[in-house]
């Protein structure tokens, strides 16, 4: 044991000398210690250090290695005899092995054949095992397979709404058991592109059927609005039969028993609808609406309804633009109003049956937002197209569809008061076009008339008169035929023409759901303006042209007279047919007074001026010689002639109002006196002879023979005479040359000649002063007379230097 131990020692130190140098190294290299330091100054500074290093530490681990040897001697004793036993036994280690390999062989060739035999039956059985699992599987996959089978039969036979359900079964309930399955994971994967499929499908049946609607709106619209309409007739007529409460007639019905005429009549229609109620087609029989149905259903089972919902009303939002947008040419003809309003009917109707037979597709919201903006649109397009209608057969037509289209709109739930206000609009459209045609008619009557008094030879002509204007006169009752009415021909064609414009107009007012006191103050209002404006303008116009003469003017003012006292027959006409009482307090008056008044004026006026027009005339044939030294006894042929015109005219006035005739004879008068005078004081006019002056005054004789003669019968004393009273005392004062006691009375109310103004008679005084000059330089061969003419010529020049000083005075003192 103890020759053992050394050679344990020594060789376990050789066996980890190089690890202990290697370790010992480490420590010291990487130690920060002064010893480290130390050894690297040795081992840079010292030549040879490292070998006389490595002998000391040489020498130094050989003095470990004993000392470690000593301590392993002594610790380790037990370890050391361990060893010793494990080295005995390795041999019979050695054999134990071999015993053991070889029985291990010879039991692995005995259990070959058992081994193959197990190895059979496990297969058996897993193959037993394998058929059972597959068995299972497939009763499991042979309904998904089936069912997945059934989808596609569904999917060819276009059954889309089947289809889905079936494929929310195989996701819901097959799916989920043979999931494992690579044919099921396709399955799963195709079901995706199927629905993707059927969406489309769908969307383009939607589509196919939204091009079906939009084609067949105006059919849809065109029955719905026939519908109504004759709903509307058999209401009315209902209403009307139940409201004939006496005159009733009875009948025996089949039980026996007495019914009232209205409703066996009653009876009777609505036997009748019955017998064609199926022969009727509603506006729903022209579109298949399952493709919405379809549709809706489907984005239902795929959770998408709400794209559904905005996809059709998103396409029904453009196709109501599209529908609502007019033609260029759309006023030109009714056809195509009706076309328009078809359309858009039927485009509601439409949306009117998808909102009631579908759930959420569409909301009332939604339709009314719709029908607000289709609304104002229509008024719009209404509102523009209409303004170029000039024919009022045209805009009632107009009128009348719009009626028919709001009904039938009404009678689907949408509000349409606003239409009914924009037939407030067009019915004053329409009654400017009635005033615009009447205006062509009564100008073709007056243009057509002759001005006379109508001649009626027996009383079936008088009544035939009578039965078209309503006359009353019991003087001209008592005379014999042949006789003649006062107006012309005009004035019942008038009047008959102002019935057949409130025809017209009530025309208009039918339908409008107004009462009978709103349409009565309607047709008194067009009434009015059709007087006031249409048949005023006519008549002022009439009375300007230039061949209406005087005549002529005379039967216009006898003819308004009697329009007018037939303004009263008008208003009891309006009053019959809207069945109004005239003591109704809003009841509107007729202005027919004031129209006709101010067409009498101006007729008067245009006479005044037409007969100062002719005195014009009559006095430009005026050929005065103005150097004349004696008169020629008799007055001037062109105011003769003037004053005959002016008696045969004052004769045709005879008919007219006695203060419109004296007005005219005074203005005529006056007038004349006016010309006459203006002739006198003509700048143009130098000088004038006292022969002039004397037959001049010849002319203002007759002219005051005339004004005596009492033309016109009314007058009172010489008011006539003293429309030259300005005249006559002019010439008198150069006739008697009375100047001394004109300039002595002058600005005294009891003057002779308080007519005459300074400034006219300067004006005479001089020109004939002129003229007297003149004349004397004529004769100054007889010397007998140029002592008298220079006498004559001074006392001119006193009184012309007296004039002047008044007309000084007047214009420094006016």
């Amino acid at each position: 044991m103890e020759t053992n131990t050394p050679n344990v020692a020594g060789f376990y130190a050789e066996e980890n000398k190089d690890n202990i140098y290697e370790t010992v190294l480490g420590e010291i290299k990487y130690l920060e210690l002064p010893l480290g330091i130390t050894l690297g100054s040795v081992y840079d500074d010292q030549p040879n250090a490292h070998q006389k290093f490595m002998e000391k530490l040489d020498a130094c681990i050989r003095n470990h290695d004993r000392e470690i040897e000593k301590m392993c001697n002594f610790h380790h004793q037990g370890f050391v005899d361990a060893i010793t036993e494990l080295l005995k036994v390795r041999a019979d280690a050695e054999k134990l092995k071999v015993q053991v390999t070889d029985t291990n062989r010879r039991l692995q060739d005995a259990g070959k054949e058992v081994i193959a035999q197990t190895e059979e039956i496990i297969q058996c059985r897993l193959q037993q095992r394998n058929i059972t699992t597959v068995v299972e599987k497939l009763q499991m996959c042979l309904p998904v397979l089936e069912m997945y089978s059934k989808l596609k039969e569904q999917m060819n036979v276009k059954r889309y709404y089947s289809a889905l359900k079936t494929m929310d079964q195989l996701e819901n309930i097959c799916f989920p058991r043979v999931s494992q399955y690579r044919f099921c994971q396709i399955m799963i994967e195709n079901l995706p592109k199927l629905r993707e499929e059927i969406k489309e499908i769908s969307m383009s049946d939607l589509k196919d059927f939204l091009e079906s609607i939009r084609k067949h709106s105006d059919k849809i619209g065109e029955i719905a609005m026939k519908q109504a309409q004759q709903q509307k007739i058999f209401n009315a007529a209902l209403q009307k039969q139940n409201n004939l409460s006496y005159g009733r007639s009875m009948y025996i019905s089949n039980d026996g028993l007495p019914e009232p005429r209205n409703e066996m009549f009653l009876k009777q229609n609505l036997e009748e609808e019955e017998e064609h109620e199926d022969e009727v087609l509603t506006a729903h029989d022209l579109v298949d609406f399952s493709p919405v149905y379809r549709c809706l259903h489907i984005y239902s089972v795929l959770s998408d309804a709400e794209t559904f919902e905005n996809y059709y009303r998103k396409q029904r939002r453009k196709q109501a633009r599209l529908v609502l947008q007019p033609q260029s040419n759309m006023h030109e003809t009714v056809e195509g109003y009706r076309r328009y309003f078809s359309q858009i009917v039927g485009f509601f109707v439409v949306e009117d049956h998808i909102l009631h037979v579908t759930q959420g597709l569409i909301t009332r919201a939604y339709t009314d937002e719709l029908w607000n903006m289709a609304l104002s649109k229509i008024i719009a397009v209404l509102r523009t197209h209409s303004s170029y209608c000039t024919d009022p057969d045209l805009v009632l037509e107009l009128k009348n569809l719009i009626v028919v289209f709001a009904d039938t709109l009404q009678g689907y739930g949408f509000p349409v008061n606003r239409l009914f206000d924009l037939l407030f609009e067009i019915r004053d459209q329409y009654n400017e076009t009635l005033l615009k045609k009447w205006a062509v008619l009564f100008r073709d009557i007056f243009e057509a008339d002759n001005y006379s008094p109508i001649p009626v030879s027996n009383e079936e002509e008088y009544k035939i008169v009578i039965s078209k204007f309503p006359f009353q006169d019991p003087e001209l009752d008592k005379q014999c035929f042949p006789k003649k009415l006062p107006m012309s021909q005009s004035v019942p064609q008038i009047y008959i023409q102002v019935k057949e414009f409130i025809y017209a107009s009530l025309k208009f007012s039918e339908s409008l759901h107004r009462s009978s006191t709103e349409i009565d103050d309607m047709l008194r209002k067009s009434t009015n303006l059709l007087l006031t404006r249409t048949l005023s303008s006519c008549l002022q116009n009439l009375i300007k042209k230039p061949h209406i003469g005087l005549t002529e003017l005379v039967q216009i003012i006898i003819n308004t007279t009697h329009l007018e006292q037939a303004c009263k027959y008008l208003e009891d006409f309006i009053t019959n047919i809207t069945n109004i009482s005239q003591e109704t307090v809003h009841t509107a008056r007729l202005y027919g007074l004031s129209t006709f008044k101010d067409a009498r004026h101006a007729a008067e006026g245009e006479i005044y001026t037409k007969l100062n027009q002719k005195i014009d005339e009559f006095i430009q044939l005026a050929d005065y010689d103005w150097t004349m030294t004696e008169p020629d006894g008799r007055a001037s042929g062109y105011l003769m002639d003037l004053i005959n015109f002016l008696r045969s005219t004052f004769q045709v006035f005879t008919h007219l109002p006695g203060k419109v005739a004296q007005t005219a004879c005074m203005s005529a008068c006056q007038h004349l006196s006016t010309s006459l005078m203006q002739m006198l004081l003509d700048n143009d006019l130098k000088q004038i002879s006292m022969g002039a002056i004397q037959q001049f005054n010849l002319d203002v004789i007759q002219c005051e023979l005339f004004a005596s003669s009492e033309p016109v019968p009314g007058f009172q004393g010489e008011t006539l005479q003293l429309a030259f009273i300005d005249l006559r005392q002019l010439l008198d004062l150069f006739m008697v040359w009375d100047w001394s006691t004109y300039l002595a009375d002058y600005g005294q109310p009891s003057s002779k000649y308080l007519r005459v103004n300074p400034s006219t008679a300067l004006a005479l005084l001089e020109k004939v002063h002129k003229g007297m000059k003149d004349l004397s330089k004529k004769n100054n061969i007889f010397a007998q007379f140029r002592k008298n003419d220079r006498d004559k010529q001074k006392l001119i020049e006193t009184v012309v230097r007296q004039l002047r000083g008044l007309v000084n005075g007047m214009s420094q003192h006016p």
